[in-house]
């Protein structure tokens, strides 16, 4: 699915209502690859002027199935942690760093929650959301249980140029009017075009609120995670919102989906947590 080669759509909602999303952000980094590519993201999306904390989880307790050798293997566990640490100060300049022991997703919840942060960016290793699920990985928890929005960082040849193009969801709901409001603030930030998508397949399609909330929307008879699934595949970023369901009432949702479904990155919009 193509995106028109007509005039850029535009945001007819103030774009203040965007305003705070990437304020506080959060990023979990472990040490692989796909973790640093979400310590590049969330630096590059973070507001001017906001903050990103840096974290490794530092699991000891697995260590101690080592047996007599649990102090030698905690001690790995330390220092891969501590180089973990290392790799992302390389990524972001100015950011805070810090080690928390515990299991990783576990870690990042409670330090959202005691952060009040606005935003967790996660990398994804790509295994299907049935497994997540089963299994709980770090990025299908923090998609159902996250207090706040949710970067999902995928692979982006160009870190320095990142996004460069931009779609984002809109039905005509608040959530969605809000994600618009986003999605239109990081293309001003970056000087990037950001096309909203509508679908009509969805249980409910007010047309005249969708276009209440910007012009040249593109509208499709699909379902809403495969339109939104199909047209990321021409984008860097994909920005959806989300009612902030928590937990199992979050399973099946609409922004779950696509997060675990998309090509591109995804930021699932959600009313930040209070302070």
């Amino acid at each position: 699915m193509s995106l028109p080669s007509s005039p850029p759509p535009e945001c007819l909602l103030d774009l203040e209502v965007g305003r705070g999303i990437l304020d506080r952000v959060l990023c979990g980094v472990d040490s692989t690859q796909e973790s640093l590519e979400a310590v590049r993201q969330a630096h590059r999306l973070e507001e001017p002027g906001g903050s990103l904390i840096v974290i490794t989880a530092l699991e000891l307790a697995t260590s101690a199935q080592a047996g007599w050798a649990a102090t030698a293997a905690a001690a790995d566990l330390e220092e891969r942690a501590q180089a973990a640490l290392d790799a992302a100060k390389a990524e972001a300049p100015g950011a805070s760093f810090r080690c928390v022991e515990g299991r990783a997703d576990q870690v990042l919840l409670a330090q959202a929650e005691s952060e009040h942060a606005t935003a967790v960016a996660v990398g994804t290793h790509e295994i299907s959301r049935s497994v997540g699920i089963a299994l709980g990985s770090v990025t299908t928890t923090m998609l159902h249980d996250a207090p706040c929005s949710v970067l999902v960082a995928r692979a982006h040849p160009a870190h320095e140029d990142f996004p460069r193009s931009i779609v984002v969801g809109v039905d005509g709901s608040r959530e969605s009017a809000v994600a618009a409001a986003v999605a239109f603030r990081l293309g001003e930030r970056f000087d990037v075009e950001v096309w909203p998508v509508a679908a009509r397949g969805g249980k409910e399609f007010d047309i005249a609120a969708v276009d209440a909330i910007a012009t040249g929307v593109l509208i499709e008879e699909g379902k809403p995670v495969d339109t939104l699934v199909a047209t990321a595949g021409k984008a860097d970023l994909l920005v959806v919102g989300s009612r902030g369901l928590r937990g199992v009432r979050a399973l099946g949702s609409v922004s779950e989906r696509v997060a675990h479904r998309a090509p591109c990155s995804v930021l699932v919009v959600r009313p930040p947590a209070p302070s």
